[in-house]
């Protein structure tokens, strides 16, 4: 099926590469149906609705920017994605993208889990953690 999307245009999509939220995304409730697009050559993707052109969401794998980043699902949700297997699943993190862009920032206190093998999704809100909402992508430029 074709689909309008906000930053790539028209695209072609297999039924197969549908990412279901059953809860939508916080604040975006009623969208439940996402695809993972990648952005040019970039690590960047975006989780684009299938229903909502207008609605694109800049993700990264947070590993290679923050290689201490860590957390445990709670079981509730490994049950709610059906998460047998690490290999499962795939975390991504949403940027607020910022102008001049080195001033990006990743909301590590929400990560977006997808189970790959199952095409579930969910952002989950981290609780008792260190991590906030804004953490910068790019380290602090040093003055000389």
């Amino acid at each position: 099926m074709n689909i309008d999307t906000k930053y790539h245009g028209t695209v072609a999509v297999n039924e197969q590469d549908i990412v279901h939220f059953p809860h939508g995304l916080p604040g975006f409730a009623d969208e439940k149906r996402f695809v993972l697009l990648p952005l040019a050559d970039s690590p960047f993707v975006i989780l684009q609705s299938v229903e909502t052109p207008a609605l694109g969401f800049v993700l990264i794998e947070p590993f290679s920017y923050f290689p201490t980043y860590e957390f445990e699902l709670d079981d509730a949700t490994a049950e709610q994605l059906a998460i047998s297997s690490e290999r499962d699943i795939a975390v991504y993190v949403i940027l607020t993208v910022a102008e001049p862009f080195h001033e990006t920032t990743a909301n590590l206190q929400a990560p977006v889990v997808i189970n790959v093998r199952k095409r579930t999704g969910k952002q989950v809100i981290l609780t008792n953690t260190p991590y906030k909402t804004k953490h910068r992508l790019f380290p602090e430029k040093v003055a000389t």
